[in-house]
């Protein structure tokens, strides 16, 4: 193995990745039980069956071509990389039982943890997770990686049979992060998506599209078990049905459920309350008119009155973001940003005036119809933006069709969505507005932009990075990419028998702690 600072490292990146400190819907940094749910107490047991519901269908059950956060979240119970996250914001050893980062920051090298099968049966070899890593690398199509921060990787070789070298073009401290990627059996290519096998505590078992997927306990997990034997998740995409499911025993838990919902199951259910640890925001189409000027771009931001958004969706329990980082990440969240802005309505129709829209103008608003959240946001802008002259179209579509038409081809003029972490760095963060980014569906170009982010991405001083990232946040907010809003309340309702939610810093449901009480 090379010479390693894997110690040394690890403190480095811990400072830079997102505080211990949980922000409630509140900004408190403490989840809150409702207090007017039955109380439970008991140790916990092993075994029964849970129904969860979700909100949206999974856009895929490949894990490295998902896309979709609320689709991550489902999958990390069946798959783990070499490494995977854990509920403090860093990642722990998972199909790897150890690693070490050379001194330039170039190389990662693992070793392989004894023990560990696939859902198959068969154990997991060098050959398996060499295949994985260059799959990610895009080895399986023309070289585009999977994942984007393998665009870094020149080498992924095993020079023994329990450990795995990953060169990389460009120093990186955050690279780590992204070694959460699944690790598949060697040769499954596409195959995989109609049957995931994978490592993690609960194995696939059936799929259903817009219905359901079931998932059970895997009794030869090399970690530490499950205490369920099955999951259901229940794919109940309008969320007047969720509570009518809570409400008759159907489902025992479900997800990200909207404040007006979660209020008509309070006294019967547990309420946990959290941030969704993403940012909201009004995106914009930066190439096309006439969002293409910046002066429309900054009229829109001083037009939209964030906090009543947050009042009207949330009942002020979301917490405002003024760029592209939820509060989460705390070394890098610039609260100030939030005033960059201040509700202006003369001011909005002034740039507006410049720009030659001193009439206004129509614009669509494409939104993925299963968030209430964001269907309620989009109405109260819409609203909003009539006092300047804009008129607004809400065109409401699938979460399939919104990631086909809007994230992957960009044919839109502005949504109202969710940006979320995929692989718990705050690069991720601000790698989509880099213009050159197959994820920039932003169409976002700034020639100083791109090269600051890229500077942070090699950089091995904490400090500098921190500093550069908080440059490209100050450049996101100058050109007024986006209108950003609020990092969402989250709530979690659980039947009261039910306890054992680990709160994550990312999209990460884990079943594997859940559990009833003795």
């Amino acid at each position: 193995m090379p010479k390693c600072k894997k110690r040394a490292l690890l403190l480095l990146a811990a400072a830079v990745m997102l505080s211990v400190s949980l922000y409630g819907c509140t900004g408190d940094t403490q989840t809150s039980e409702n207090p007017t749910a039955p109380a439970q107490s008991g140790e916990p047991s092993y075994g029964g069956s849970v129904t969860v519901g979700i909100s949206q269908d999974l856009d895929s059950l490949d894990p490295h071509k998902a896309v979709a956060a609320g689709s991550s979240e489902v999958l990390f119970n069946i798959f783990e990389g070499l490494v995977k996250a854990s509920s403090d914001g860093e990642v722990r050893e998972a199909v790897a039982s150890d690693y070490g980062i050379s001194e330039d920051g170039l190389t990662y090298t693992f070793t392989l943890r004894e023990g560990v099968t696939f859902h198959n049966g068969e154990p997991v070899t060098v050959e398996d997770v060499v295949y994985s890593l260059e799959r990610c690398a895009g080895s399986e199509n023309d070289g585009t990686p999977l994942i984007s921060a393998f665009s870094n990787v020149t080498n992924i070789s095993a020079p023994d049979d329990s450990h795995v070298t990953v060169t990389l073009a460009e120093p990186s401290l955050e690279f780590i992060y992204s070694m959460t990627a699944a690790i598949i059996p060697e040769g499954s290519g596409d195959g995989i998506a109609q049957n995931p096998v994978g490592t993690g505590p609960f194995r696939f078992v059936s799929y259903t599209p817009q219905d359901s997927m079931v998932i059970k306990k895997y009794e030869g997990y090399w970690g530490e078990a499950a205490y369920l034997d099955q999951v259901t998740f229940r794919i109940i995409t309008n969320s007047d049905t969720l509570v009518m499911s809570l409400q008759s025993g159907s489902l025992d838990m479900a997800i990200h459920v909207p404040n007006t919902q979660a209020s008509q199951v309070e006294g019967r259910f547990t309420v946990v309350e959290d941030t969704m640890k993403l940012v909201q925001a009004l995106y914009l189409n930066n190439a096309v008119a006439p969002f293409d000027d910046v002066r429309v771009r900054q009229a829109l931001c001083y037009a939209i009155d964030v906090q009543q958004i947050i009042d009207f969706v949330c009942d002020g329990a979301g917490v405002q973001v003024g760029s592209s980082m939820y509060p989460a990440f705390s070394k890098y969240y610039m609260e100030e940003l939030n005033d960059a802005y201040p509700y202006d309505v003369e001011k909005a129709k002034q740039l507006l005036a410049d720009a030659g829209y001193a009439d206004g103008f129509t614009m669509d608003i494409t939104v993925p119809s299963n968030y209430t959240q964001h269907v309620q946001t989009a109405d109260v802008i819409a609203e909003q933006l009539k006092a300047v002259g804009i008129t607004v179209n809400i065109v409401p579509v699938e979460w399939a069709t919104w990631v086909s038409q809007v994230y992957q081809g960009r044919d839109y003029q502005a949504t109202v969505c969710g940006i979320a972490a995929s692989d718990m760095t705050a690069r991720e963060m601000v790698i989509r507005y880099v213009s050159d980014n197959s994820r920039d569906f932003l169409n976002f170009s700034d020639e100083e932009y791109d090269s600051v982010v890229n500077q942070a991405g090699t950089s091995l001083d904490a400090q500098e990075q921190e500093q550069l990232y908080k440059r490209a946040l100050t450049i996101l907010s100058e050109q007024a990419a986006s209108v950003w809003l609020q990092d969402l309340c989250d709530l979690t309702v659980m039947a009261p028998e039910l306890g054992g939610l680990e709160l994550y810093r990312t999209y990460v449901l884990d079943m594997s702690t859940i559990y009833y009480y003795a």
